[in-house]
């Protein structure tokens, strides 16, 4: 019988998750909790790796994680034979103080705003935002940034950046906010 690679094994990746947890633990200063983690980071993703023939591929990661305000009201769209999916925009805040006094509590503050679209393509959970998603409304967004071109009715070519949602948490209590 063929026997596989150690990193195939799951109980040995587990025995080598536990044995760097007591190092890591056990080490003194944060130079050494910095080398550590980066070794048990380089050992996941090399073994983590899918290989195909002589070609090895490996893992990477599209998270985006969104806190902020719904800009509209969602609206959902479907294209001739393809899923409906229900689209809105979300409003994250930047804050920073500027001048001399960047320390204490002198100083302007200013504030960028960014817009992100929203789109949600998995069936329960597109229904429910669309459902119970209003303007103003206090939410989580995770998912992953998307970028695609499109022809606009003028016939130009344009990008557009999209956060395809897979979790909306809602944070804002709708029944409060009517009251």
């Amino acid at each position: 019988m063929l026997r596989r690679p150690a990193w195939q094994r799951p109980h040995l990746v587990l025995r080598r998750a536990v044995f760097f947890a007591r190092v890591f633990l056990s080490l003194p200063s944060l130079t050494a909790v910095l080398y550590v983690l980066a070794h048990v980071l380089r050992q996941f993703v090399r073994h983590e790796s899918d290989t195909v023939g002589s070609l090895v591929l490996e893992r990477s990661m599209n998270r985006v994680q969104l806190l902020g305000r719904v800009g509209q009201d969602p609206v959902m769209r479907q294209v001739e034979g393809k899923n409906p999916v229900t689209i809105f925009s979300l409003a994250t805040n930047e804050m920073w103080r500027t001048g001399e006094s960047e320390v204490t509590q002198g100083g302007d503050i200013s504030q960028k705003t960014t817009w992100h679209r929203i789109s949600v393509f998995r069936p329960g959970l597109r229904d429910v935002t669309y459902q119970y998603v209003k303007k103003g409304a206090r939410l989580y967004v995770e998912g992953k940034i998307d970028y695609g071109e499109y022809t606009d009715r003028n016939n130009v070519r344009r990008q557009a950046t999209t956060i395809i949602a897979d979790n909306v948490i809602f944070l804002t209590d709708s029944l409060k906010e009517k009251a």
